[in-house]
């Protein structure tokens, strides 16, 4: 569900994927390349494409990009159903996409980390700076206990986006099947679905 056009023009032409277009020109040894170029390129080293996913999952930018179908075009073909669930999958896939990414890349981690990296400044700040020196014993177990709080969420959390990220798998393979077969019933052309520009670039 990612356009490889789109991704092609997007390299080549906006500042986030620059160092995506380095690599790439570096691979080729070339100085230039068009979309077109960029395009073929993708299809035959998918290790770049995954590159540029993740990079719009760190970014909140979402890979999926086609549309929702429209239910009153649903109504007159007679498929409802199939859009309906079409439409929830993929409202799904953009809400959860966070959860495609290895959790100890995401910002999730990244939070928790920067909380205890807090506590812990926090500890030396009450202890030296306001001289509760009488004090120690019972604020670095405030901080022991912040440890063991950080790694139970942590652990609870990486839980979470193994399951997500299940789901998430089944859902995308589900709405592709359910894609191919309202092609195949001519409901719907995929061309017509696709997002061209993403507004996190505006």
């Amino acid at each position: 569900m990612i356009n490889i056009k789109r991704v092609a023009l997007e390299i080549k032409t906006i500042g986030l994927y620059d160092g995506i277009l380095q690599d790439i020109l570096k691979k080729v040894g070339l100085k230039n390349m068009d979309e077109k170029e960029i395009e073929h390129f993708l299809i035959d080293n998918p290790d770049f494409l995954a590159e540029y996913k993740t990079l719009n999952t760190e970014y909140n930018i979402s890979n999926i990009h086609l549309r929702d179908i429209e239910t009153i075009q649903a109504v007159e073909e007679g498929v409802k159903e199939k859009v309906e669930l079409l439409n929830s999958h993929l409202s799904f896939l953009r809400e959860n996409e966070k959860y495609t990414l290895d959790f100890a890349q995401s910002s999730t981690l990244l939070t928790v980390m920067s909380i205890e990296f807090f506590v812990l400044f926090s500890a030396q700040y009450f202890i030296v700076l306001l001289d509760m020196k009488n004090w120690q014993l019972e604020i670095y177990g405030l901080f022991l206990a912040s440890i063991g709080w950080a790694y139970w969420y942590s652990k609870k959390q990486k839980a979470v986006y193994v399951t997500k990220k299940e789901e998430f798998e089944a859902r995308y393979e589900e709405a592709l099947l359910i894609l191919s077969e309202l092609e195949d019933a001519g409901v719907v052309n995929k061309e017509d679905l696709w997002i061209t520009e993403s507004e996190g670039h505006i």
